[in-house]
């Protein structure tokens, strides 16, 4: 395993969009959540926002980038023929898979944390100026306080699973322009899905199994028990979609002949 783990290591970071990518997950991340906080307002004690998940809003964007680096890391290699020197030097195929997951959760989770606590510091800086105060009943997100440091580990453990589902669907389709767009149908669309319908039963089953939503409800940290899953509950239902898409794709990797 430590071999294939050095051996993908090295792919993943040599090639020329990697850097790139990471720092646009950031950027947007970043941009995404200041840009949230900018536009709410608490000119009155009492409003009924999240502040730490305004402050984290900008993971629903930086999560597409997440998603597409897992999608190159394998769908790369089938595009420019790679793939058949990987196997022939590495015949395990569903160790190099794991390998691949491993280096692409470790960069992943870099990333996510440098984003995750930079959206964080964007909130603590811009909320407070739009009316978000101890006085209104809205003192800035802090670490200190558990929930919100449970919406940002859970946030950054959200980038991660997207990464290892965007690495599953790869695995699965090995085009890099059709995984993508169907990781991003998956999590936009699904996520869309409850609000095209009227009966609420089937709204909050949509929104159970949709693994935006459902993931996204670990960034709650009041109102969490209005919502149809928990903040953890939600992030297993998100885990059991990248397993699923992580055993779909090692499946299919074994059982073709490339």
């Amino acid at each position: 395993m430590r071999r294939e783990m050095r051996a993908e290591w090295t792919k993943l970071r040599t090639l020329p969009g990697t850097p790139w990518l990471l720092l646009a997950l950031v950027g947007l991340t970043v941009a995404g959540s200041a840009a949230a906080a900018a536009l709410v307002s608490c000119p009155r004690p009492g409003c009924g926002y999240d502040t730490a998940r305004v402050s984290l809003s900008g993971v629903q964007a930086g999560q597409a980038l997440a998603g597409g680096l897992a999608v190159l890391a394998i769908g790369g290699e089938y595009g420019i023929g790679m793939v058949r020197a990987t196997l022939a030097a590495m015949p395990r195929r569903g160790t190099v898979l794991a390998a691949k997951a491993a280096v692409v959760t470790a960069l992943t989770a870099a990333a996510g944390t440098v984003a995750v606590l930079a959206s964080v510091l964007a909130g603590r800086l811009i909320l407070p100026g739009n009316g978000f105060t101890a006085a209104h009943g809205h003192p800035p997100p802090s670490l200190a306080d558990g929930a919100v440091l449970r919406a940002v580990v859970g946030s950054v453990l959200y980038l991660v699973l997207i990464a290892l589902l965007g690495l599953g669907v790869g695995a699965a389709v090995r085009d890099s322009a059709t995984a993508i767009g169907a990781v991003l149908g998956l999590l936009y669309v699904t996520s869309a899905a409850p609000f095209l319908v009227s009966d609420p039963g089937w709204q909050v089953f949509l929104w159970r199994i949709s693994p935006m939503n459902a993931g996204l409800a670990v960034q709650a940290t009041t109102g969490a028990s209005a919502l149809p899953l928990g903040p953890w509950e939600g992030l297993g239902v998100l885990a059991a979609w990248a397993c699923a898409a992580l055993l779909g794709g090692g499946l299919l990797l074994r059982a073709r002949d490339v």
